[in-house]
């Protein structure tokens, strides 16, 4: 946990679970697994089949939100993904037992497996006005996850498409209220088209989603290299 974060588009992380198990093409060069094990947070990859070590649930930081007086975004689960199966949903409804508590603060949920979030958000009688929740979508393969987002109950409902590693031509934006646009960055980065950047804007701009372009593809996080200075001025929030 951190109560700053260099995630452009948060202010600080909370991880009251950590670990995960790679799922799909944008796994591939995870900067949480990489911290993990750099610094032994983790000792095995993040695979499947190692997916009951690495996954851990971090009952002691339930109440850290509570501690910060001043509001501010958080980013939930940076170092994981909350909704991993091997997350118990007791252990889920206890994080948005805290979120409501310290309600001061606006909560950032991103996963790659919308269908288990769209299933807990459905047993919740009133969903939490201070919770945004998201699904990560790389390649046109994957742009079935909007539609189980859409099916989410939420104040906010957002796309993260980073890293981009393809155009999104089949992406419908019915139902998002946020997107966020970014490549990949660091060693063996995968190149993302600026040509794949402009047409998701001008589609979010024809349905009225605000856009957060967070970066380009590069060695290095959080810079504009090949874009455009229109799409870097692109820093949005949900209205």
């Amino acid at each position: 946990m951190s109560d700053h974060s260099a995630i452009a588009w948060t202010d600080a992380t909370w991880n009251p679970v950590t670990g995960c198990s790679k799922v799909s093409p944008g796994c591939a060069h995870c900067y949480a697994e990489a911290l993990s094990l750099r610094w032994g947070w983790a000792y095995a990859r993040w695979t499947p089949a190692n997916a009951e070590a690495n996954v851990v649930l971090h009952p002691e930081r339930l109440d850290q939100p509570l501690h910060w007086r001043k509001p501010r975004r958080v980013f939930v689960a940076s170092m994981g993904d909350l909704f991993h199966e091997q997350v118990p949903s007791s252990f889920v409804t206890q994080v948005f037992v805290t979120m409501r508590r310290a309600n001061w603060h606006e909560y950032q949920i991103l996963t790659k497996r919308p269908e288990r979030m769209a299933e807990h958000m459905r047993l919740v009688i009133k969903p939490l006005q201070n919770a945004w929740l998201g699904s990560s979508i790389e390649n046109d393969r994957y742009v079935d996850r909007a539609d189980a987002l859409r099916e989410t109950p939420a104040a906010v409902r957002f796309i993260s498409a980073e890293p981009l590693l393809g155009p999104l031509p089949s992406l419908d934006l019915r139902g998002i209220d946020w997107l966020i646009i970014g490549g990949e960055s660091g060693p063996g980065y995968r190149p993302m088209d600026a040509a794949w950047v402009h047409d998701l804007v001008d589609r979010a701009d024809a349905a009225g989603i605000p856009v957060f372009v967070k970066q380009d593809s590069g060695p290095w996080p959080g810079q504009q290299y090949s874009l455009c200075d229109d799409l870097w001025a692109r820093k949005e929030w949900p209205r």
